[in-house]
């Protein structure tokens, strides 16, 4: 079954974009997944299409309106789970791609100007998730941010088998570092484990240097690292 992304948003030319290049690309068409891009303002009433008006409250900015919303997700929802890109959501997760990409696809709200009324996003059961403690103009690149990691871990998307099982945070771990030809550059060798030709001490070494760089860049997920392998 060809896993299927629906995206509502008020800039569908916004897509492919990125997605149609290298993995993604390929494998949209390849036909491993489909995109669809649908413009929200399409679902709004009246002869000027509004699909946002003032805050109640007062506030700056607008407010994306809740009936113009359920309207695109009504023609859209099938049972895949709902998206809603947004910096207030929880923080987007390997493990969130792998389950995503285990399904049959995913349908990504992207709202713009202040945000989408908060009604609809619970009406409907949307998941709020963010990619990054920082604001950006619409959920357009968060949506693609998203797609392109459950994407890539589709079957027959990567080449490698084993590439994805050894990435960073597949394990709960950052990645090692990577080196290739040639063996000495400006001066700096490749570390010489890796020229050894023993597999089960080059293991070893990865293994170590994940260890190491988690717990130096991102003591976060050392101290999860560390409280698994307690509980274990």
């Amino acid at each position: 079954m060809t896993w299927h992304a629906t995206v509502l948003t008020l800039f569908p030319d916004m897509f492919p974009g990125p997605l149609g290049h290298s993995l993604a690309g390929r494998a949209l068409q390849e036909g491993i997944w489909q995109l669809d891009a649908l413009n929200i303002r399409d679902f709004a009433p009246g002869k000027h299409r509004n699909v946002d008006d003032t805050p109640f409250g007062g506030g700056a900015g607008m407010v994306m309106r809740p009936d113009v919303i359920d309207a695109a997700l009504q023609a859209v929802s099938d049972g895949r789970p709902l998206l809603y890109m947004t910096p207030r959501g929880r923080r987007l997760v390997q493990v969130d791609t792998v389950r995503l990409a285990a399904g049959d696809g995913v349908i990504m709200l992207c709202g713009r100007y202040e945000g989408v009324d908060q009604r609809v996003i619970e009406a409907r059961g949307a998941e709020e998730l963010s990619i990054g403690d920082y604001v950006l103009s619409g959920g357009e690149l968060a949506a693609m941010v998203a797609l392109d990691a459950c994407v890539r871990l589709l079957p027959g998307v990567m080449g490698a088998a084993d590439s994805a099982a050894e990435e960073s945070f597949a394990n709960g771990l950052l990645e090692y570092p990577h080196y290739t030809k040639p063996a000495e550059w400006n001066g700096l060798p490749v570390p010489a484990i890796l020229l050894s030709g023993n597999h089960g001490a080059i293991a070893t070494w990865r293994h170590q240097e994940s260890e190491t760089i988690t717990r130096e860049r991102r003591p976060d997920l050392w101290a999860e690292h560390l409280a698994r392998k307690t509980v274990i």
